[in-house]
């Protein structure tokens, strides 16, 4: 027994012996060998977690345990940044929480602006011009609102000057002295470029950084998210952000001097619900930024961060899913050290959002910093050993891209060779892909969704500026066939469906049944089904006269009925038979089981039920 000294408190861990990793691993091949994973008789590999090991769109390979980190990250406000720009970290003011406005309509925007602003907001980032608020009218948006009080972020695209121009005129109209003022004027040609296909000349950055002279304004927003909204990987943002960079470095060093360069720029980058990849991302790109910065001489090498919740991650379908991805990806922005978060409100992807979503995308940050105290610790991340090999992995992978875009001439000739454009796709292809067959699962659209429920309405949003690089969202796929399925259900006062012919008693066929319902649901389709069953009489009783069929039950019924089932429900109308499971049966034109391209078979039945009306 060990004596307790409760001056030193219990411990705990002394009590036990340290366990080598071998009787884990010993552990772990039981449990595979158990799963099926391992089949018994045949070797495990070595080391055997590598079954359970995942890989990234990066090429990194997540593992199942760490016990190292690559290399000491340093201290929290000092280079390279890692674990975060400023020494204290949040703890004294926390993050700035920061709200985008879309609204056309100034009268309206203004009623937000000032919601925002008396609930928690802190920072103001309004879109201007085409796909949102007019310029001109800046100032009646803005009205009621003390200029040094708050930071205002513009975001005006080929409008930028003008926009700028705006800011600073109300500023002056204020009293308010160009040192008091915060925030962002937002030139960003070369974000623009990659989002629309624009030209617009590099000396506007010059511009900006002109016009924020003697103001606490920085002057230029170094925007990853067209890279992200692409379908890019993080270390592909990454590696595009560092060389858009680098490229207003470029610019400008030599007309301002590279400290004031260095001191124009934020860069903003998208925030997930991958919790982990996401606090990685942000003190990765701080390491990247402090090495760029140091080999052109800068005295202030920390990255100014803006955190922006994904919107490629948003779903129109089940929405409310998407506060819990907001909050993940909130926390994991805080967590990685970000100093301004934005939280889409969650029917950002369905139209303009109302006082509702707004209110819930403002209180979730609230309640990360207020009750859950989240900016209370300084890099609470900092020390786990997957976080900081994921950083170390993540940063590397994103400067061998970078370093590829600077072999083409820099981000410019990358974006006009299609070099950028050509590597996202790539990664599209394989995310979607991912999506496709439900490895890359998403709740209430390609899992768990819910038929029932009404689609959310909202105002249209301005359209967003396109023509350069595409903008994907992960759920568009399988929410246009929800979208078919809703016309046809309109059109006929029903659905389009597969009639479930589950085999044998609830025992053996629920399994299969439940998931081939969820499955062919996130197609929009309905499933009827024959219920318990002893016979192919009694599945052909309970028959619709669908056209097309699944069949659902054990592999001992399927053995035994299947394809005499199959056969009859052929020969009574149905065109095409499915099977649910992997099984070879005689009669069945196709199956669906956990890994299919559900995506795929969803397509091909709506092209099948739409030609059978």
């Amino acid at each position: 027994m060990v004596a307790h000294s409760t001056a030193s408190g219990l411990p705990l861990a002394a009590e036990f012996p340290e366990p080598a990793r071998e009787q884990w691993q010993q552990q772990v091949d039981k449990v595979l060998r158990r799963s099926g994973l391992v089949p018994e008789g045949e070797q495990a590999p070595d080391p055997v977690e590598d079954v359970l090991a995942t890989e990234t769109y990066d090429g990194i390979t997540i593992h199942p345990l760490y016990t190292a980190s690559p290399a000491d990250p340093g201290a929290p406000g000092l280079a390279p940044f890692v674990r975060g720009s400023r020494p204290q970290g949040c703890v004294h003011d926390g993050w700035e929480v920061r709200q985008q406005h879309a609204h056309p309509d100034a009268a309206e925007t203004n009623r937000e602006v000032l919601a925002d602003l008396y609930n928690g907001v802190g920072s103001l980032w309004l879109e201007l011009g085409p796909t949102g608020l007019p310029v001109g009218s800046l100032a009646d948006a803005l009205e009621g609102v003390h200029l040094d009080m708050i930071s205002v972020v513009l975001d005006a695209g080929p409008d930028s000057a003008e926009a700028a121009a705006a800011l600073l005129e109300l500023a002056r109209e204020q009293g308010v002295a160009p040192g008091a003022l915060r925030g962002n004027l937002g030139a960003d040609p070369v974000g623009l470029r990659a989002r629309t296909g624009e030209t617009v000349e590099l000396d506007s950055a010059l511009e900006a950084v002109r016009l924020s002279a003697g103001s606490g304004l920085k002057a230029i927003t170094v925007d990853g998210l067209p890279f992200h909204d692409a379908g890019g990987s993080d270390a592909e943002e990454l590696g595009c952000s560092i060389a858009a960079g680098v490229t207003y470095l470029r610019e400008l060093a030599d007309e301002v001097g590279v400290d004031a360069a260095t001191r124009a720029l934020e860069f903003r980058y998208a925030a997930t619900a991958d919790q982990f990849l996401t606090i990685a991302k942000f003190r990765a790109a701080r390491r990247l930024w402090e090495r760029v910065a140091r080999e052109v001489g800068a005295a202030d090498r920390a990255q100014a961060q803006h955190a922006v919740t994904s919107s490629a991650m948003l779903t129109r379908r089940d929405p409310w899913v998407n506060m819990l991805r907001g909050t993940i990806a909130a926390f994991a922005a805080g967590m990685g050290g970000a100093q301004a978060v934005t939280v889409r409100p969650f029917d950002a992807a369905i139209g303009l959002p109302d006082a509702f979503s707004r209110r819930v995308a403002r209180n979730t940050q609230s309640l990360l910093l207020e009750e859950s105290h989240l900016a209370q610790v300084i890099d609470p991340a900092g020390g786990s050993y997957y976080v900081e090999t994921l950083t170390d992995e993540l940063a590397r992978a994103a400067w061998a891209w970078f370093q590829r875009i600077e072999a083409e001439g820099g981000l410019p000739a990358a974006l006009r060779s299609g070099l950028v454009a050509d590597r996202l796709a790539e990664t599209w292809e394989r995310r979607r892909g991912a999506i496709a067959h439900r490895t890359d699962p998403i709740t209430g659209v390609s899992e768990f969704p819910n038929l029932d429920e009404p689609a959310l309405r909202r105002d249209p949003a301005p359209a967003p500026r396109s023509g350069g690089l595409p903008r994907h969202r992960y759920a568009e796929g399988f929410e246009q066939l929800r979208d078919a399925s809703d016309e046809r259900l309109a059109a006929t006062g029903e659905r389009p469906g597969v009639f479930l012919a589950t085999l044998g008693p609830l025992a053996d066929h629920n399994a299969r049944a439940s998931f081939a319902r969820n499955l062919f649901a996130a197609g929009g389709l309905e499933t009827p089904d024959a219920g318990p069953t002893e016979s192919t009489a009694d599945v052909l009783a309970a028959y619709d006269g669908a056209p097309v069929v699944c069949l659902c039950s054990s592999n001992k019924i399927y053995a035994e009925r299947a394809a005499e089932t199959a056969r009859a429900l052929k020969e009574a109308g149905a065109r095409h038979v499915l099977l649910a499971g992997t099984s070879e049966i005689e009669g069945v034109d196709g199956r669906v089981f956990s890994g299919c391209d559900a995506l795929e078979v969803l397509q091909d039945l709506h092209r099948r039920l739409g030609e059978s009306r």
